[in-house]
């Protein structure tokens, strides 16, 4: 099982530095970075929380690692245009040494479309351009040219070099709806979403018959998921962090209670566990409990 910390953007840089850093030393897999340049108004804060910006922290952050793989979690389409974030991507795999997973995403936090002006699509053509978007960036990355005529994106003879140190770059898809996991059949190494066991069970068993109708192993899509974690010995402390981030999926408890989440992700085909640290607290406390999670399993 790999274990990987996804640290938040609203930390000043020299916070994230420090839970990265201790991430790379102390036998961490990976790091993520989620792509928002406000809060949600929800869970995850409010639209004025402070955001450094998904592409430029991943890239400084592949200078100041060694080992961990890197990984964007995830990139949103309406926003990025999949042939410029394709470049991007290959020369941050170049630059790190071939450690880069570019995740991408449909895109779905109203209230940035909204004060940017960025138009945020109907669901089903959402999805058509993320369709499309993902056939662009398999292509600039993997083949010497690329055309495609879509109703989204159009590109002749396109070239992107030079190409990722990894071949292929693992292309992670995150979501869970239905066409969403037709895309990661057909076009994903790897995928991602939020969720405990049984809702990751349900919709690993949808993508499972999409791989088997288009004649795809399905064991060759790479699974990982995430939950916010709460180390505490505080039961009552425990049941209301719960409560009160719900419906986010979330673990709060000693360790050990991590660590049973973790043997139940692996049961339903999970095979990496995406760490928040917003609940982990800061400096030598944060490092403690990332230490924690990491010997409990």
């Amino acid at each position: 099982m790999r274990l990987s910390l996804w640290p938040f953007a609203h930390q000043p840089w020299s916070d994230i530095v420090d839970a990265v850093s201790h991430a790379d030393e102390t036998g961490w897999d990976g790091i993520y970075v989620a792509d928002h340049f406000m809060g949600d108004g929800g869970s995850f804060g409010p639209a004025s929380t402070p955001m450094l910006e998904a592409t430029a922290l991943i890239s400084a952050l592949a200078a100041r690692t060694e080992r961990v793989r890197l990984g964007s979690l995830v990139l949103g389409n309406t926003y990025r245009h999949p042939a410029v974030v394709a470049n991007w991507a290959a020369t941050v795999d170049q630059l790190s040494g071939g450690r880069l997973v570019l995740g991408v995403g449909a895109g779905w936090q109203q209230n940035e479309h909204e004060q940017y002006g960025i138009d945020l699509p109907p669901a089903r053509e959402l999805v058509d351009r993320f369709d499309e978007a993902c056939q662009v960036l398999t292509g600039l990355l993997r083949e010497p040219t690329t055309t495609l005529d879509g109703d989204h994106y159009r590109l002749t003879d396109a070239v992107s070099e030079p190409k990722p140190v990894q071949d292929p770059l693992p292309l992670l898809i995150g979501g869970k709806g239905n066409r969403m996991l037709g895309i990661v059949a057909r076009l994903a190494d790897e995928w991602n979403m939020w969720g405990l066991a049984p809702t990751i069970a349900e919709r690993a068993a949808v993508l499972d018959r999409k791989c088997e109708a288009i004649g795809r192993d399905p064991s060759t899509i790479v699974r990982s998921a995430q939950a916010l974690v709460l180390v505490t010995s505080d039961e009552a402390q425990a049941e209301r962090f719960v409560e009160r981030v719900a419906p986010r999926a979330a673990i709060a408890g000693p360790p050990e209670r991590f660590a049973e989440a973790v043997d139940q992700w692996r049961e339903a085909g999970v095979s990496e566990v995406i760490v928040p640290d917003v609940a982990l607290g800061s400096g030598n406390e944060r490092r403690d409990h990332m230490n924690a999670l990491r010997e409990t399993i």
